[in-house]
């Protein structure tokens, strides 16, 4: 089994999902335990725009590259698809590790009926998602390599994506099924041990 690195040399970059924001639970546990830990983290506000998503997040693991740390992705639901695009083109990708919750496999079908204005979840924002945003989408969908490097938790409990899917979608990978729970993983605590056990390495 491999040894954990020390926290001084990891980034742990948590991508929130669709309409969601830093001030979501996970995101909020996690900076609260990364700072007593002593380990560096970023949640970046991304925009709706899939593109400028990429953009905002590639930014973020560039400058941990730079400052000689090793990127941790966690990506929840459209941002699990996101952190998927990073983990198979980015050209430092072996240097990664990433844990899915309830990751978004093809949001390019599933965000069709959602073109339009949209209240964003964590305050009044009124976010434009635009038509062109699903080709764009499309556009990102990347296959499978490695999947010794991602972690998937699926929740049976998600009402919103099918669990199924995800891990058909992800095979070979380490996987948690939740009994129960829901799509934003509420009991998320419960599961975070097993995922720091994976990451950390």
């Amino acid at each position: 089994m491999a040894t954990p690195l020390s926290p001084k040399d990891l980034c742990l970059i948590y991508v929130h999902g669709f309409r969601s924001s830093p001030k979501s639970s996970k995101a909020m546990q996690l900076s609260q335990w990364m700072a007593s830990e002593g380990v560096r983290f970023e949640c970046p506000a991304l925009d709706i725009a899939p593109l400028t998503a990429l953009d905002e997040i590639s930014y973020l693991v560039e400058n941990a590259l730079v400052d000689g740390y090793q990127p941790r992705l966690i990506g929840s639901s459209l941002g699990g698809f996101y952190v998927s695009w990073f983990m198979e083109r980015h050209p430092q990708k072996s240097q990664f590790r990433a844990a899915l919750i309830n990751p978004a496999c093809w949001p390019a079908r599933d965000l069709v009926d959602q073109v339009g204005p949209l209240q964003s979840w964590h305050g009044p924002e009124i976010l434009q998602f635009q038509s062109e945003y699903i080709d764009d989408l499309k556009s990102m969908e990347v296959g499978l390599t490695d999947p010794h490097r991602y972690m998937l938790v699926a929740a049976k409990g998600d009402t919103v994506l099918d669990w199924n899917e995800m891990v058909a979608r992800y095979p070979g990978c380490h996987t948690r099924i939740v009994e129960g729970s829901d799509h934003s993983l509420s009991d998320f605590p419960d599961h975070w041990p097993t995922m720091k056990a994976f990451l950390f390495q």
